[in-house]
């Protein structure tokens, strides 16, 4: 193992950045907690990181050796340590701040609250009340007009499980999880080509591969700990390449406070970047691929006895020149070919990406794209090799492979007649065999006033769907909305039907303890942390359980989910990969599913036991009008919607920053700072420019503030994740 001496998060600066002090985030984080730090230390020295998905257990992991803090992990303890709020200031809702960051502040929700129609806010219930009204609800109504939505704020793979099945005894398949609107296109595109959905190698592969090239990815903000893994990578020679409009800072420089060196002076990360335009990856990959083809340079042993469809590929590639594929890409073919032979000459490479490729209406394909690089070079299934869909939040991964998913049951086994069959036999009840709805589905189905029931555990569809002001207008015409949650949100604010609110335990106050899937796919068992417990807050599985069984309390004994050991025990049952949860019993015991990588030795789960090429291409080049420019979002000092700070240390930038080439300013007369308002055909918002080292014609906003500019419908047509991007045009003010 390598053995570094103290590990702490790498915090990028640089010019026109303040430089950070990591010291001053852990005195903050002393001081948020300071109403009971015994309960802080035990959270991080004990239990399971609740931030991004690389899973570290205590100040562990098991890659490297050290002492692993990141500042997400502190942002978010606040919230794991914050005291109960008064019942009292629910009472009238327009009395309450408007913004997330404020009702955080509030604290946590003690117990079930209650709202009419009609009324001016909340009034106490007890849990009886509560259940056996949603309950009533849900008897009244029929399935189509059910759904749950399960988010990822450190919910285990135990609530996952148990919300699903609950889901599938009331008969319905519309349930689905912040999965869906991540890396939806990933688990597809995987699927189809190499027969498994996740992640193929370990983050030791990382250190060890010759080359990692990163696809729409911003691992300084979102992956913290990721940044570590590079720079022990970088120091053994591994190469690091970036392919994304904006030339991430933090994937320039970053600051590691036990290197001295680098703690004066930053630490460079990324030998190259590839500026291409928004929505250019599948271009950019296809343009690479068909200039490593015409030198010969793919592993010709590999493709031919391991895999099939490279010839229809060829082919389709020959109808489309570099030059086309470079300005549809937004690059030029001389970065085609100098990325084609650095991949090429490299021995084994990673491929690494996030939301930037999948949040498109082509996301599968971009994906596609991405996998038929690897297969290439036969970097999948050997040491030092793999695709590597990264994933931002702690239960995503596990919450597709628990079945927590419109499309998939536990297992990640496609919803059809046989499958659900197959587990409605094991399940003693029937389970409806048509692909429910996926998120953003449910709220559109609200819309035209299909929908009687929303369950939300977590969540604020608000702040994480385009378009909000339909998303507001959707909410309201439900006729009840369950809101299972931590603390208030601005959606449960939403006038309209009934709104129950239900206090929900943090992962660490769960009995029995909770696990999580990491991104290289590891299990590991957080457990019930000893501390104060804040009013009548429960599991979110036993809520779940208990619904269903005061639903139809004539089928109540074929529920189960009575604890988290059985549910685990349950879990190693149904879902085969799993075997072995039900014998994590302490804290940090762990094991991955499928081993250190997937596909080793080059066998592929396939029906036909080889690698699938796929031919999708990307759409002709299509020019922007003149004084229009293509919008992306992106993430600033914040977990998911939740904003941590106004201004993004990484970029120095503010939340109301529109991110513009120095060239594209100049050509409008903006200077930094300067208002003005991005305007697209869904909506305007009013913004200050903010110079920055993005590829001419493309601009980037932070989310959620940009939702307003993204239109609703747009998703990715396999998948189904919404696309968060836009044409806009800037009016000086």
């Amino acid at each position: 193992m390598i053995r570094p001496r103290l590990w702490v998060s790498p915090i990028p600066y640089g010019l026109g950045r303040t430089k950070p002090n990591h010291y001053l985030e852990i005195a903050r984080t002393v001081w948020d907690n300071r109403h009971d730090l015994p309960y802080a230390w035990r959270i991080l020295s004990r239990g399971v990181c609740d931030g991004c998905a690389l899973g570290v257990a205590g100040f562990h992991d098991w890659t490297m050796d050290g002492i692993h803090l990141c500042t997400t992990r502190l942002d978010l303890l606040k919230l794991n340590t914050a005291r109960a709020l008064d019942p009292a200031v629910l009472a009238d809702v327009e009395t309450l701040p408007r913004n997330a960051a404020g009702l955080r502040s509030l604290g946590r929700l003690p117990y079930p609250m209650l709202r009419r129609r009609g009324e001016r806010g909340f009034a106490r219930v007890t849990w009886d009340e509560a259940l056996d009204l949603a309950a009533a609800r849900v008897r009244e109504s029929v399935p189509a007009r059910i759904a749950f939505y399960l988010t990822a704020r450190g919910l285990t793979n135990e609530v996952y499980y148990a919300a699903q099945k609950v889901a599938r005894f009331l008969g319905t398949n519309n349930i689905d999880n912040a999965a869906r609107v991540c890396h939806a296109p990933s688990t597809g595109a995987l699927r189809e080509a190499i027969g498994v959905a996740a992640t193929t190698c370990s983050y030791r592969d990382v250190l060890e591969t010759d080359l990692v090239v990163l696809f729409g990815a911003d691992v300084a903000n979102a992956q913290p700990v990721f940044m570590k893994y590079l720079y022990l990578a970088r120091k053994r020679g591994t190469k690091v390449v970036v392919v994304n409009p904006f030339r991430e800072p933090g994937l320039e420089h970053y600051w590691v406070p036990s290197s001295l060196e680098s703690a004066v002076f930053g630490t460079k990360i990324a030998d190259r970047f590839y500026e291409i335009h928004t929505g250019g990856d599948l271009a950019f990959v296809r343009g690479a691929l068909k200039a490593l083809l015409e030198e010969g340079g793919e592993d010709k042993a590999f493709v031919r006895e391991h895999t099939v469809g490279l010839a229809e590929l060829r082919a389709a590639l020959a109808e489309r020149s570099l030059e086309d594929l470079a300005a549809s890409a937004g690059s030029s073919v001389a970065d085609l070919r100098e990325f084609a032979r650095l991949y090429r000459d490299a021995r084994s490479a990673v491929l690494v990406w996030s939301m930037g490729v999948t949040q498109h209406v082509c996301g599968t394909e971009n994906v596609q794209g991405i996998v038929d690089l690897a297969l290439s070079r036969g970097n999948v299934g050997r040491p030092g090799a793999g695709l590597m869909p990264i994933r931002g939040h702690s239960g995503v991964q596990g919450g597709a492979e628990m079945g927590a998913y419109a499309t998939a049951l536990p297992g990640g086994v496609p919803v059809n007649k046989a499958t659900a069959d197959a587990l409605g036999a094991r399940y003693g009840f029937a389970v409806a065999s048509e692909r429910g709805l996926s998120a953003a589905e449910m709220v559109e189905a609200a819309g035209r006033g299909e929908i009687d029931i929303l369950w939300s555990s977590g969540g604020n569809f608000l702040d994480t769907l385009p378009d909000p002001t339909s998303v507001r207008s959707a909410l309201s015409r439900v006729g009840l909305r369950v809101h299972q949650d931590i603390v208030v949100s601005p959606q449960m604010l939403v006038e309209g039907g009934d709104s129950l609110l239900l206090p929900a335990m943090t992962r660490y106050e769960q009995p029995g303890g909770g696990t999580e899937t990491t991104t290289e796919r590891r299990v590991v068992l957080s457990p019930e942390i000893p501390g104060p417990r804040v009013g009548e807050a429960r599991a979110e599985w036993e809520i779940f359980a208990e619904l269903a069984r005061r639903s139809y309390p004539e089928r109540a004994h074929l529920v189960g989910l009575e604890s988290a050991e059985r549910i685990r025990a349950e879990i190693g049952r149904i879902v085969p990969a799993y075997a072995g949860i039900e014998r994590l019993e302490r804290g940090g015991d762990q094991f991955q599913w499928g081993g250190p990588r997937l596909c080793d030795g080059w066998r592929f789960p396939t029906p036909d036991g080889r690698a699938h090429f796929s031919i999708a291409m990307p759409a002709a080049t299509v020019a922007v009008a003149p004084g229009r420019f293509r919008l992306s979002t992106r993430r600033g000092k914040q977990f998911n919607s939740m904003v941590w700070q106004g201004r993004d240390p990484l970029t120095g930038a503010e939340r109301d920053a529109l991110f513009i080439s120095a060239p594209d300013a100049q050509a409008l007369g903006l200077s930094e700072g300067d208002p003005v308002v991005v305007r697209s055909e869904q909506g305007e918002v009013r913004a200050r420019a903010h110079l920055a080292r993005i590829r001419a014609g493309n601009v980037q906003m932070f989310w959620p503030e940009a939702n307003a500019l993204i239109a609703g419908g747009r998703r990715d047509r396999i998948s189904g994740v919404p696309d968060y991007n836009a044409t806009v045009e800037l009016v000086r003010v």
